[in-house]
């Protein structure tokens, strides 16, 4: 659903990047663009944005064509460019008290309220309003501008996106991706398992439980498992990582299943995750927990469920960024910027796609991650200024 109204109109002459950038990131968050639904409607309004000064975009699709990745270059079609992206999906709104509409931007205090504001539509508010600026440039190599479906929810749209990009003739030198990190130069990430588990068991009345197989009572016994090897993980910490926390992590994140409480559940699934640390395996933790769900929780199931099934299945798997010191992007930025620093973050970006596609690849964007996700998101007005700068630099250099 859209509240945004009217398209953007792009003949509008523009006055100062910063209210550019808030106008559009209006319509942006207008957009209640959350991950797993279309995100067409948002796709069409960049790409009409984006027709209204010329520049030409295509589409990549998931396999329902209802969710499309959507790439453009300003510029020559030649090699060297730096790919500008960022997801249009956001986190639900679902059960969050809100002080204002989440789908309607507001200011207050020198911030900028509203659901993906700071993740991570504030850098896609960013990149288009600085077209018509990077144009001005006249450039001698490429921007792209790259807008991924379904970061939130397991990275669907970056493999695609990024597959689509190799296709091309034209090789990008570095790929920048602009997650919320005070601008602040991030060169690496954990990787991540997203799972889901679905529990068959038989339902009977709860008069006599012993005669049904409680897929809910199984489901305890398995999170109890994942959460017992996520204290086990936490207390062995990786001396020296640079990642907070210094261990892979675990997370059950939603659980649904049963049908009342006088009957035993006759089916139970949950979604989790893996996140481990560069060096340890997200796998064989996965094989550690499904081995214990099908040797000691399964077996009694079937005594009386002979079809009694606990199924885990990998639905996506975000790779880990690790992006060296001298690696173009991270070169690129320490050029633009003089930023002499680095980090690693434990939440996960397309970045690694876009690495394991051998793109040069940093985080370095706009707010702050400690707003994501939460009620009341918001960017500061100072980040996108600074954002705003950074991409200036960025398109004089593209023109040398």
């Amino acid at each position: 659903m859209c509240r945004a109204g009217s398209l953007w109109s792009p003949e509008v002459v523009m006055q100062h990047p910063l209210t550019e950038t808030k106008d559009i990131l209006s319509r942006l968050v207008a957009f209640e663009s959350v991950s797993g639904r279309s995100n067409l409607d948002i796709v069409d309004f960049i790409r009409s944005y984006l027709t209204g000064f010329g520049i030409d975009s295509s589409l990549s699709f998931d396999e329902t064509g209802k969710r499309a990745n959507l790439y453009a270059t300003i510029g020559p079609e030649v090699d060297g460019g730096v790919v500008l992206n960022g997801h249009t999906d956001v986190v639900p709104v679902t059960g969050q008290a809100w002080t204002s509409d989440p789908f309607v931007l507001a200011e207050r205090n020198n911030r900028l309220y509203g659901r993906g504001a700071v993740d991570m539509k504030g850098f896609l508010a960013c990149m288009l309003a600085m077209v018509p600026q990077i144009q001005a440039h006249k450039l001698s190599q490429p921007i792209h501008l790259s807008f991924c479906f379904d970061e939130e929810n397991g990275g669907f749209g970056a493999p695609i996106l990024v597959d689509y990009i190799l296709s091309k003739p034209m090789r990008p030198r570095a790929a920048i991706i602009g997650e919320p990190t005070s601008m602040g130069l991030v060169t690496g990430h954990k990787a991540g398992l997203e799972l889901r588990t679905d529990i068959i068991g038989l339902e009977a009345h709860a008069s006599n439980p012993a005669k049904g197989a409680n897929a809910v009572e199984a489901a305890g016994l398995f999170i109890a498992r994942v959460v017992e090897t996520g204290s086990r993980l936490a207390a062995n910490p990786i001396e020296g990582s640079l990642f907070e926390p210094p261990y892979s992590s675990v997370n059950v994140g939603k659980i649904e299943g049963g049908a009342a409480r006088n009957i035993t559940a006759g089916s139970c699934s949950f979604d989790w995750e893996i996140r481990p640390v560069p060096g340890e395996d997200p796998y064989a933790i996965l094989a550690e927990i499904t081995t214990y769900a099908k040797e000691v929780l399964l077996p009694p199931m079937r005594k009386m469920a002979p079809n009694a099934q606990i199924d885990t299945v990998v639905e996506a798997e975000v790779p880990a960024l690790l992006a060296d010191e001298n690696a173009d992007a991270v070169r690129l930025i320490r050029e633009l910027t003089g930023i002499n620093s680095s980090s690693v973050v434990a939440f996960g970006t397309d970045g690694g796609h876009f690495e394991r596609g051998g793109i040069s690849t940093v985080i370095f964007g706009p707010g702050s991650i400690d707003q994501a996700h939460k009620p009341d998101e918001y960017i500061e007005k100072s980040q996108i200024r600074q954002c705003l700068d950074f991409l200036a630099t960025l398109a004089e250099h593209q023109a040398r």
